[in-house]
């Protein structure tokens, strides 16, 4: 295949052997590539080498570690099963505790434009191969940021979904209780078609009832009124993406942040890094010295075996109040709209420094898993010294659909389906014919509940439409016993418990009910009872309630 060809003579010519760890047989992935079918057929998947590929090695980054699986983790299969092909696994900062990218005995990971950076971590080889047109998609994962601030460095998109709607077995846990797998991509379109077939694979947690699917149509999103770890030029391009979100519509809230960088110290300099000990401190603790160990990891891990379980049951009770503080801050905004990373430090800054750098990179961050929050990072820009800017949205858990559509409208995309609506949240469609059409009084009771506008639709031409005495005007929809035309309307997506509050509420004399549309489908939509259109006048003729309306 000559697409693949072409992929490996960049590899080779590319002189960046550290962004793989296992590099696949070209011809084994070209076979696959030209057998592949499904929705992501075509696709090239890097792996971060800390999620099992049946059959090739996982090291996490430490050679000693090393183990070969006889099973995909779910999410590698659910990708395959849809026509993904992998290429190999990546790099990372081991053990995924870091969030430069330079933790690893197989070499830093460089930055994909200026080699003197760092590429951002953990998930670092998984964001270069992206960036470098390795691959199209990878998989990485993120505890502290680890999905986030590569794909802000290398200026892509990266998405980390509430934790647990994405399977982490087959996963090497870094803090079980915190990690996300995540994917990462060049566009978000894709970014959320890979997300959407991913999640599929065997999740660990139900979506909720209320499941928001879009943003409200002139959304309030938060920004810190204060900007910590930013030198003026980074400040300038935050600046800049502030301006870029309100030309999108986007209201922008400064809001106190005291409360989610607190939580960020946390991850670290408390007991919550005893889950680290937990996850890998057994091998680190008993491994030869030619495992590989770095010194740094090293260190973390084993500082995580001091502490009690009191010492972390404490922590937790203090991330759960600094959570309600921060949500209170939120209170009335649709998102959180942050700098993804503070600086672009050199390799040789972390190097001469590697805690107290890596602890600046992860102050926009670390508190996101802490607090269950849903995030995607996307790129906005470049800085003045030549580094990729990237922000990131971020949302309480189970808004994965509100920042997808918020992440849309900022990069000026057409927003469309988000992709948890493709993996398991609790949605209907709802037809609307009224006072609840786009720009319409009533619009704001389905944006309010999360409900994504999905076009246009006109019913078979078995109804009726009556102009009703309601308050805002409204009109009644009602099946023709004879005659009849088709009726024009919009179709909506919303969570099954919106809907259900929407029946709970309705005023008589509306009722919700099956609508047949013009292609012979059935769909849940307003109506009213046949009684009220003795009180109105019958406006079927204009063939909608808009056209009803600019020509009466």
């Amino acid at each position: 295949m000559m697409r693949i060809a072409d992929i490996y003579g960049r590899i080779e010519q590319s002189g960046r052997s550290e962004v793989f760890i296992h590099l696949r047989p070209q011809d084994d992935v070209e076979a696959e590539y030209r057998a592949a079918e499904g929705p992501l057929a075509g696709l090239v998947l890097a792996v971060k080498d800390n999620v099992d590929v049946a059959g090739v090695p996982t090291t996490a980054a430490c050679p000693g570690f090393s183990y070969t699986p006889d099973a995909d983790a779910p999410v590698v299969s659910a990708l395959k099963a849809a026509g993904a092909v992998v290429i190999g696994k990546t790099n990372l900062d081991q053990f995924a505790t870091g969030l430069v990218g330079t933790r690893s005995p197989y070499g830093p990971v460089r930055d994909s434009r200026r080699p003197d950076y760092i590429s951002g971590g953990s998930s670092s080889g998984s964001a270069v191969a992206v960036a470098l047109g390795f691959a199209d998609i990878a998989i990485g994962t993120d505890t502290a940021g680890s999905g986030r601030v590569p794909a802000g460095l290398q200026s892509i998109v990266g998405i980390k979904p509430t934790i647990g709607v994405v399977s982490t077995a087959g996963v090497v846990p870094a803090c079980a209780s915190y990690d996300c797998v995540t994917i990462l991509a060049g566009d978000l379109s894709t970014a959320q078609r890979a997300m959407a077939v991913m999640s599929a694979g065997a999740p660990q947690r139900h979506w909720a009832p209320d499941t928001p699917l879009a943003a409200a149509s002139t959304p309030r999103v938060a920004i810190p009124d204060q900007l910590p770890e930013l030198d003026a030029d980074w400040r300038e391009a935050f600046g800049a993406a502030v301006r870029q979100a309100q030309a999108a519509g986007f209201e922008t809230v400064p809001i106190a942040m005291d409360a989610f960088f607190a939580a960020a110290d946390l991850l670290y300099n408390g007991a919550l890094v005893a889950e680290r000990y937990d996850a890998v401190g057994e091998f680190v603790t008993t491994a030869e010295a030619d495992a590989g160990l770095d010194p740094t990891v090293t260190a973390i891990v084993t500082a995580g075996g001091s502490y009690s379980a009191a010492d972390l049951l404490r922590d937790r009770r203090r991330v759960e109040q600094l959570r309600h503080e921060a949500f209170a801050q939120l209170a009335g905004c649709d998102a959180l709209l942050v700098p993804t990373a503070p600086a672009h430090p050199t390799i040789a800054e972390v190097a001469a420094d590697p805690i107290a750098v890596n602890t600046r990179m992860g102050r926009y961050t670390n508190f996101c898993n802490l607090f269950d929050m849903c995030a995607i990072a996307v790129p906005a820009g470049t800085v003045s010294d030549g580094a990729q800017f990237g922000v990131t949205l971020l949302a309480p858990a189970f808004h994965d659909g509100v920042i997808a559509d918020l992440a849309a409208r900022f990069l000026a995309e057409p927003a469309g389906a988000a992709w948890p609506e493709f993996a398991g949240a609790p949605v209907t469609e709802l037809a609307v014919f009224g006072a609840h059409l786009r720009g319409q009084p009533l619009e704001h009771q389905l944006t309010e509940r999360g409900a994504r506008w999905a076009g246009p639709l006109a019913t078979a031409p078995r109804y009726r439409l009556f102009a009703l005495d309601t308050v805002p005007p409204k009109p009644g929809l009602v099946r023709a016993d004879d005659g009849g035309a088709a009726i024009v309307g919009e179709r909506w997506v919303l969570s099954t418990a919106a809907l259900g509050e929407f029946l709970a509420d309705l005023p008589a004399p509306m009722q919700l009910g099956k609508v047949e549309l013009d292609d012979g489908s059935w769909i849940t939509g307003f109506g009213c009872d046949h009684v009220a259109p003795a009180h109105g006048r019958d406006i079927t003729e204009f063939g909608g309630w808009l056209a009803a309306q600019t020509r009466v």
